[in-house]
């Protein structure tokens, strides 16, 4: 059996150590490390959550990537057509990592009912949209089915149902703004399908959705005429690398451009949440290496007397130092399973009931979202172990300090 290690065993179970000086120090230092867990796990889970979140609203509205027409320009909301003869639609053949393409075109309208008027944005879409996003946030109604002929059927938001006084079943009118204003709005007649609450109020308080096949007759394109595609990916991480990808593989006379150039000021609030983590992470683990400090040097202090024997007995100061840093990882880790503990038993009960709320005007969600990855967690506890320990290794200097004669006489 390793020596140093089953020393430390003797004096990490011993019953006089309960009751010795060093203590509540020790506990003490426990409580630091596993509260700079919670904190730490809280701070990522949320964090991270928050930003998966925001993306993927933003990705159910507008898609990671859009190819539109080279022709259109960034503000427009009517597109220049673009046909649905592409190599790449309805799915990539050579490109992988690609979760959906679907077509899409938007316009301007008026929601005019016999007390207010809304101006929205009516976004057209067809039988190959995927609504794994949607299912998530219909507060009532039904989610959209599109057959050969147009669907007068839509989805619309708790906010814009709201504010027109709409319910499941209702009929309203749509004025879609021709580009020649001489010439007399379309009026189509739509029917309330589904309502939708994604509490990402910049899109919930202008669009609804509805069949594309009314944009295109409206708008006097062929059936083969979209405003343009929109793609899913199966992981944002690959955005860059995968915009890049399809931008090579589309034809010349069209654009890609994905989510992040888009909305470049909201990416960059959303990356400060990754400075805002790390500075949480490094103020928790240098707290919890102070306190580790602290109730190493009260160890070493109270052990005075044993350290002076073990050097009579010719052991080196490496050897010696080592028993008291098997002690330190053993303190360690013990914070880090209650702080493990209590950490992920919270994000639980906020996954489960939200009980943490938040002002979606600001982060764009009602609660605080959770999102937990294995590889972060182990990545947080072996950080803050071999960080500590490495914290530990200069104080436990004082050891080779300690004169063999002074420390047997010590008291």
């Amino acid at each position: 059996m390793n020596f140093e290690y089953f020393i430390a065993k003797r004096f990490i179970f011993s019953k006089q150590r309960k009751s010795s000086v060093s203590s509540p120090i020790i506990k003490i230092a426990i409580t630091a490390i596993a509260l700079g867990m919670v904190v730490m796990l809280v701070s990522v889970a949320t964090g991270v959550g928050l930003k998966h979140k925001i993306r993927e609203k933003i990705a159910a509205f507008q898609g990671h990537l859009q190819i539109t027409n080279y022709d259109n320009n960034n503000s427009a909301i009517t597109l220049n057509p673009v046909s649905v003869k592409q190599d790449f639609y309805p799915v990539f053949k050579t490109l992988t990592g690609v979760k959906n393409v679907h077509v899409f075109a938007t316009k301007a309208g008026i929601i005019r009912t016999e007390k207010a008027f809304e101006g929205v944005i009516f976004k057209g879409i067809s039988s190959d949209y995927d609504w794994s996003f949607f299912k998530q946030y219909l507060v009532g109604g039904r989610l959209l089915k599109f057959g050969t002929e147009a669907s007068n059927k839509v989805l619309i938001s708790s906010t814009i149902a709201n504010r027109m006084n709409l319910k499941i079943g209702d009929k309203f009118n749509v004025y879609f703004i021709k580009d020649d204003p001489n010439n007399a709005p379309n009026l189509r007649v739509l029917q309330v399908e589904g309502i939708y609450n994604t509490a990402f109020n910049e899109f919930d308080e202008n669009y609804i959705l509805g069949d594309i096949k009314h944009l295109q007759k409206i708008n006097k394109w062929s059936a083969e005429a979209v405003g343009g595609f929109e793609i899913l990916l199966d992981n944002f991480d690959d955005l860059k690398q995968k915009t890049d990808a399809i931008y090579a593989n589309s034809a010349p006379t069209l654009n890609v451009q994905n989510i992040t150039d888009k909305y470049p000021s909201l990416f960059e609030w959303l990356s400060l949440f990754d400075v805002n983590i790390r500075i949480i992470i490094s103020i928790m683990i240098l707290i919890s290496g102070i306190n580790m400090i602290t109730a190493l040097l009260v160890l070493i202090l109270e052990s005075t007397q044993l350290i002076g024997v073990l050097k009579a007995l010719g052991n080196p100061n490496w050897s010696i130092r080592k028993i008291f840093l098997y002690q330190a990882a053993y303190l360690i880790i013990k914070g880090l399973f209650w702080g493990n503990l209590i950490g992920l038993s919270l994000l639980y009960l906020q996954y489960k009931y939200r009980f943490i709320t938040l002002n979606p005007e600001t982060y764009y969600v009602n609660a605080a979202p959770v999102y937990i990855d294995g590889y972060q967690i182990l990545f947080l506890n072996l950080g803050t172990l071999l960080l500590c320990l490495l914290m530990l290794i200069i104080p436990s200097i004082i050891i080779t300090k300690i004169s063999p004669v002074k420390a047997m006489k010590f008291d």
